[in-house]
């Protein structure tokens, strides 16, 4: 596998984009791209581990490598915030929307590694969503977004350009995403 390689996760919100990039920092040992959000925190996330906390001034402020207004929030990433992991480790692992993702295989060509996460039934995305926590408004908030609607299929942009994993079963997916490591 080459250096300097990103694996950009991404798929509409409960398809499994952090419990997989979690997976392969421990199995591949990715360095996870702490990214930026102006949204507050859940109760289990801490500021420069899981995001990077901001307000709409600061988030200003930043060299974004790519950005995007979500659920009312602003989330972006910087090439320094890849660049740091490149550094120290192999290859990195991040979590973006679709368009996001669109950003980074546009950008970055071959360096960017897209993985769409998606499920059959999209019931499933909403009970995932409570069962992680989110309380009902940010539910509904979410399904009803625009952002949701076009994270549920994989954009044309990334249509021959990214892996598709149904993750319905978590061993499939696993097997999936190691056949991936193993080209």
């Amino acid at each position: 596998m080459k250096t300097g390689k990103v694996f950009v996760i991404t798929g509409a919100t409960g398809s499994g984009k952090t419990t997989v990039a979690r997976y392969l920092q421990q199995k591949y040992h990715l360095c996870k791209v702490i990214t930026h959000t102006t949204r507050p925190p859940r109760s289990d996330e801490q500021n420069g581990v899981d995001y990077y906390f901001e307000q709409p001034a600061t988030m200003k402020k930043l060299h974004l490598l790519e950005k995007v207004e979500y659920d009312h929030h602003l989330y972006g990433s910087s090439l320094e915030g890849l660049q740091k992991g490149w550094q120290n480790h192999q290859d990195d692992v991040i979590v973006l929307d679709t368009k996001g993702a669109i950003t980074y295989k546009e950008k970055l060509g071959d360096r960017a590694e897209v993985i769409f996460l998606t499920v059959s039934h999209f019931q499933k995305l909403a009970q995932r969503l409570k069962e992680r926590g989110d309380c009902q408004t940010a539910i509904k908030s979410r399904l009803n977004s625009d952002e949701y609607e076009r994270d549920l299929a994989l954009p044309r942009e990334l249509k021959g350009k990214a892996h598709v994993i149904v993750n319905d079963k978590w061993q499939e997916t696993i097997a999936h995403l190691d056949q991936i490591f193993k080209r």
